[in-house]
């Protein structure tokens, strides 16, 4: 019940967002603005490096509480060829007033970057057939793995899913 819940704020945040402009709605330089096909290419990158992608929102209580697990697996994997990336699924229209603040008082220190693309029954399959739509999901891929995860993580589980990808 709690993912299709999750799946209905989702699918309300991209329908009330509107085309026109996309690129109107984010007035800012500070954190990159994507639809799907701008996004698509950080999804299925093959350098050798382990992709953590983390799809998540400032609104979802189980997506807050896991960011930290991302955070620790970003500093304990610093220099080595793991990557961390967390795409927010935030209002565009609330970038200056509730993401960007959240991001500074939580000092997320992994590199964030905003989905914007209302047209989720089509790009929400293409990141995973299994996909619901409920957040928080993750992927982790490389060139030999990839793997989808809808549910939370503490970080005990997190770094033993990634260590399944560096072994």
């Amino acid at each position: 019940m709690r993912k299709i819940q999750l799946f209905f704020c989702v699918a309300i945040l991209f329908v009330s967002c509107k085309e026109e402009g996309r690129k109107d709605l984010v007035k800012t330089d500070s954190i990159p603005s994507y639809n799907y096909a701008e996004l698509a290419p950080l999804l299925s990158k093959n350098d050798g490096k382990t992709y953590v992608i983390n799809f998540w929102a400032t609104w979802c209580a189980p997506c807050v509480k896991e960011l930290p697990a991302f955070e620790k697996l970003l500093d304990r994997y610093k220099g080595e060829n793991v990557k961390v990336l967390l795409v927010s699924l935030d209002f565009p229209s609330q970038i200056e007033s509730k993401l960007i603040p959240f991001i500074k008082k939580n000092q997320l220190k992994s590199q964030v970057v905003l989905m914007n693309d209302p047209d989720q029954d089509s790009w929400i399959p293409k990141i995973s057939k299994n996909w619901s739509g409920a957040i928080p999901a993750t992927l982790i891929y490389n060139s030999k793995k990839r793997v989808f995860y809808e549910r939370s993580f503490e970080y005990a589980e997190l770094e033993n899913e990634l260590q399944k990808f560096l072994n």
